[in-house]
């Protein structure tokens, strides 16, 4: 096997012509990135290493829903949003109120429903929001009101 940068990484080329040492490796580390040129890197992961990481995902995402359920628990939420998403702070009361419910519904469906890239969405659309509402020309022009038809909106997947 070559050397690469990091001890927890292989090339995809490595993976091809030592997959048992690759293998071996993986297991003994937990997993291994799995660089390729010419597409996105990939983890080869032990199964029960990564059903053990599934089953925290569930736990911390119930552990938020109830949460959720208490008023206490909700506003301790709402209080730790700054520490975690500092870009909140740009954002009204009842948005990071929003936010906060979308993320654990999204959080819920990741450990539920294996649907990660929602978690991902709701953080970047969010982090978008503030991020208009922290520059006051673009939040001017963004809550101008429009009229007409602007034409099709190309949707890219």
């Amino acid at each position: 096997m070559s050397t690469t940068t990091r001890p927890d990484s292989v090339t995809f080329s490595d993976l091809s012509r030592n997959p048992r040492a690759v293998a071996e490796r993986a297991s003994r580390l937990g997993r291994v990135r799995v660089t390729h040129r010419d597409a996105p890197d990939f983890y080869l992961t032990a199964a029960d290493r990564e059903e053990q990481r599934d089953e925290t995902l569930a736990t911390a995402s119930r552990l938020f829903m109830a949460l959720m359920k208490q008023d206490e628990g909700a506003r301790d939420l709402l209080l730790a949003m700054p520490d975690v998403f500092p870009w909140v702070r740009h954002l009204s009361v009842s948005e990071v109120r929003a936010f906060t419910v979308e993320l654990v519904e999204a959080l819920s469906d990741a450990a539920e429903l294996d649907l990660d890239v929602s978690i991902h969405e709701v953080i970047i659309g969010w982090r978008a929001t503030a991020r208009i509402k922290a520059d006051p020309q673009q939040h001017a022009d963004a809550t101008r009101p429009t009229s007409g038809d602007f034409g099709p909106v190309e949707v890219n997947p």
